[in-house]
């Protein structure tokens, strides 16, 4: 039985993160547990046409590995994955990375205070800590519609590309219009014989800033200081954007002009561009940028459709309004199980408790890293610090550090473990829910991902992000039991 100190879960931006911050601290005693052959994460799994990043790249990666040589300020899966790679060679974690092992169960052993890991290939492991890096996006969700088992043709989830399918010249049903489609379909829609987009709401729409770098101006970036300049603009262009989401949903309207502009310019049809216009407050579900997306619903061969889908066939989708649509093939732009990548879990903690029991009421934890009755596990990206308007990886990295803390304070008080007190839990939630109730994804008047079944947000951070690293800088001890 191996027995490290610490077990990583998942080596996307947030575990390699964790493993670099790790051996900073000293602690160079853990393993990174990877389900896939390769790392990456959500960078690895998303090989779609037109993949890539909707946050500037000078962001959209870490603060301690700046990298000035991206090629566009949008940069593609490619570019991301990698960075992420040649982040884990620099940094030596690709040693600690364990491939094919996916974690089946995490259980706590009250008596020896430490927790046992098992792998669906048998393995047991021992550790003093997890963390869980395994991030929201990676379980593809597929609509629940009768007969969709018996369609011929391909028929796959955006995040799972079947790249042997040819679609060219074939008849195409897209399923969804989220972020993922409003890149896909672009690239399909020149080369398909006709493209059938079915909508279920409308997304809201920017358009979007993006160029390649010219060789000069990389150079430039290169000089001491000027990539990091770019970040900050960057980082405060895109925080303002928190006015409206965490401060006033009356702030939105500047959002919602610059939409319904981007929209008017690039459709000229009236009854389309009625169809395209959502009927819900901006920023109740992400806002999505595309300057390609519109004008590829404006083809020949593209047709939308915004009555739901009733049934699936052998060959056809059938809509509700009884029109039945022929197709070859039928790509998934559905999304994923956000709220149930941790509910599904196998995880035990103190006396027995399973993480689904401490969830009942719906998935909570404090600063969305640590939950009561589970000491030492810790959560990357876990409940309610998903962004809507920043970059994620600014937030991985104020977990990180706070977890890094939490590792300090048992190396000075010589305890085993630290277990959040229910109190501080509860407290802080209510503190957040406060906040999250009257804001624009709880009253914006539409369903996202964002919600759980009970229409509660259980994804979205409801502030600034500067106010999360500043409350995530310290550890308050007397927040935490301390177990000896």
């Amino acid at each position: 039985m191996t027995e490290p100190g610490i077990v990583i879960v998942g080596s996307g931006f947030a575990g390699i993160c964790m493993a670099v911050k790790l051996k900073e601290a000293g602690y160079h005693d853990f393993v990174i547990l990877e389900k896939a052959a390769e790392l990456g994460g959500t960078w690895r799994d998303n090989t779609y046409p037109g993949c890539t990043c909707d946050v500037p790249s000078h962001m959209y990666s870490y603060s301690y590995e700046l990298n000035p040589g991206w090629s566009r300020m949008f940069s593609p899966q490619e570019e991301i994955q990698d960075y992420l790679r040649a982040c884990a060679a620099k940094y030596g974690i690709t040693p600690h990375i364990r491939y094919g092992k996916h974690v089946t169960s995490l259980e706590y052993d009250d008596d020896r205070r430490d927790w046992s890991i098992t792998t669906d290939d048998g393995e047991t492991l021992r550790a003093k800590a997890v963390v869980s890096a395994i991030g929201a996006l990676h379980i593809p969700k597929f609509p629940e519609i009768p007969g969709r088992e018996s369609f011929a043709g391909p028929a796959f989830h955006s995040a799972a590309w079947d790249h042997a399918a040819d679609l060219t010249g074939k008849r195409v049903a897209v399923v969804g219009t989220g972020a993922s489609a409003v890149q896909f379909v672009p690239r399909l829609a020149p080369t398909a014989r006709h493209l059938t987009v079915f909508q279920r709401s409308a997304p809201w729409l920017h358009p979007k800033p993006d160029f390649a770098f010219s060789p000069g101006a990389r150079r430039l970036l290169r000089l001491p200081g000027a990539a990091r300049a770019l970040r900050g603009g960057i980082y405060w262009a895109l925080e303002s954007r928190a006015l409206g989401f965490a401060v006033d949903p009356r702030l939105m309207k500047g959002h919602e002009r610059l939409a319904l502009r981007h929209l008017r310019a690039q459709v000229p049809d009236p009854g389309l561009r009625r169809a395209l216009t959502p009927d819900y407050r901006i920023g109740c579900k992400r806002i999505l940028i595309s300057s390609d997306y519109y004008p590829a619903l404006t083809r020949q061969n593209v047709s939308l459709v915004t009555d739901g889908i009733t049934e699936i066939r052998e060959r056809s989708l059938v809509d509700a309004a009884g029109v039945e649509h022929e197709a070859d093939a039928i790509v998934y732009g559905t999304g994923f199980k956000v709220v149930d990548a941790l509910t599904g879990q196998h995880i035990v903690g103190r006396d027995g408790l399973k993480i689904q029991d401490a969830w009942q009421d719906g998935i909570e934890a404090y600063y969305g890293i640590t939950t009561s009755g589970f000491p030492n596990l810790f959560f990357l990206l876990g409940p309610n610090t998903g962004l809507g308007h920043n970059s994620v990886v600014f937030m991985i990295e104020s977990q990180v550090r706070y977890v890094v803390e939490c590792l300090r304070l048992l190396s000075r008080t010589q305890a085993r473990a630290v277990d959040v007190k229910p109190g501080a839990q509860r407290a802080f939630n209510e503190r957040l829910h406060a906040r999250l109730d009257p804001l624009v994804w709880n009253e914006g008047g539409c369903s996202s991902w964002y919600l759980d079944e009970h229409g509660v947000n259980r994804t979205i951070w409801p502030g600034f992000t500067f106010e999360y690293w500043a409350r995530t800088r310290r550890v308050k001890p007397d927040a935490y039991e301390l177990i000896y």
